[in-house]
Formats: C-alpha cells, structure tokens, sequence
C-alpha cells in the first residue's frame, strides 16, 4: 500500500497547495462533475491529439488500480475526450480518479457511475479513434508539468500535483499547515477581541 497516497486523501488540496506556496496548482477552470468527488493517486500520463482518444483506452489498460488517469488533450473543448461507456471501463479496472483538460459528454449518465471526473466541461461531440497519442511520459495537463508517479490530489476546490520526489517534504508541510490553521480557528472562534487585534496586526502590516 502507498502510504503517501493514503496519508495525502486525508488532506485538502488547500493546504498541499499552501506547503507548495501555491505552486502546481491545476488550473481552476478544471472541476470536479460533482462536488463530493475527492481523490489521490499516483499519475499515470496521457497525451492526446485534438480529436483522437485512441491513447485513453490504452491507458485504462496499462495503468495499475486506484492510478490517476491525467490527460493533455491540449485544452480542446469541442470534442469530448471520454462518455460514460469509456469512463464506465475506468470505473471497472479501478483506475483512482481522470483528470484531464478538456471535456468529457454523457454527462448523466457518467454522474450516475460516480466515478472522479474533474473536466473542463461538457460537450456533444466525439472524438475518433486514429491510434494516435502517447502514454506514460512528461505532460502538461492545466498548465502544470505532470510526470508519471507523481503524486496527484483533487477535491472540491481544485487539483494539485505533488513530484514525486517531494512527496514526503510537501507531506510534512501540509499537515503542518493544517495543525495551524485549526489551532487559529480554535483561538478566533467567538472572540471578538482576538479578532480586532489579529485584523490590527495584519492591516499595520501594509
């Protein structure tokens, strides 16, 4: 078992975020189909040519169970990279999560699976199947670098990557942030005069 996928499902993007001082941030305009979606996972890569999503059936059946399917399909919005028969097969050999930077269609259908999808959308259109594209190599999915094994995190609020080489660094980082965080929370709640001196502190500072 992969401790640090496990460890890292128990965290909010936000926080992964903060310990990489906002830095592999998937882009924002790639969100979860529904709200509770929430997944981590190692990336397994696709790069996809407009139109073409030949290289996705490929990769449902070299990835291993609960990987991330990250797709470059080059920010395409007109044709859909996947519907709900492709996405239902991802279900099925229990790939973790797909995350990709275009769009997906059969939009109902594909909710009713309840699988992890984080798109740019949806459309109506297909793509076709000319055996072009590649797997399981450097890409770029929403404006982020994202290389096979690296640690992938996706929840309400966005996508993150986390290098694998990092993974134990950001780890450490983002539980930290989170102890804070609670620890402030508990010290503001219902105190007025700790909040007016925390605002006073924070304004003197501009």
């Amino acid at each position: 078992m992969d401790h640090l996928v496990q460890q890292f499902k128990e965290i909010p993007t936000t926080a992964i975020s903060d310990a990489m001082e906002g830095m592999n941030n998937v882009d924002s305009g790639i969100k979860p189909l529904k709200e509770g979606y929430r997944f981590a996972g190692r990336a397994y890569t696709v790069q996809l040519p407009v139109g073409d999503n030949s290289a996705i059936l490929k990769a449902i059946g070299e990835a291993r169970q609960g990987d991330i399917l990250v797709v470059d399909s080059k920010g395409d919005t007109y044709r859909a990279i996947a519907g709900d028969f492709v996405i239902g097969m991802m279900k099925t050999m229990q790939i973790g999560a797909l995350v990709v930077d275009g769009v997906i269609r059969d939009l109902g259908a594909i909710k009713e699976l309840d699988f992890p999808v984080f798109s740019k959308g949806t459309t109506v259109a297909s793509s076709g199947k000319y055996g072009v594209g590649e797997t399981n190599l450097p890409i770029s999915c929403g404006g982020v670098t994202v290389s096979p094994g690296d640690l992938v995190i996706g929840d309400m609020d966005g996508v993150v990557v986390v290098p694998q080489s990092k993974g134990e660094e950001i780890l450490k980082k983002a539980k930290d942030k989170l102890l804070k965080d609670e620890q402030r929370a508990e010290k503001y709640a219902g105190n007025p005069e700790e909040i007016k001196k925390y605002i006073a502190m924070m304004t003197s500072k501009s």
